[in-house]
């Protein structure tokens, strides 16, 4: 889709080069710089999406609660060397 908003600012932008009507070349030249803020704004968003972090492995609140006291317990036990996985 980003490919597809360059390819149409190029297409608005050779429009309002060879266009003679003023009007038509301010509107061209205006769409062609929307079609770049939305190109540029479109890879932005794929590379933090890319960079996100996967949902599934986010711990919930009881899992949390449970991996404390197994450590607190651990610790209380004497044992300062960390669970084997």
């Amino acid at each position: 889709m980003v490919w597809l908003y360059l390819l149409l600012a190029l297409a608005a932008f050779a429009v309002a080069l060879k266009s003679t009507s003023v009007a038509l070349a301010v509107v061209c030249l205006l769409a062609a710089l929307g079609f770049v803020v939305a190109a540029v704004l479109g890879l932005l968003a794929q590379r933090i999406g890319s960079q996100s972090r996967d949902e599934n492995f986010i711990l919930d609140p009881a899992e949390l609660h449970r991996l404390r006291e197994q450590a607190a317990a651990n610790r209380a036990a004497g044992g300062d060397q960390p669970p084997a996985a």
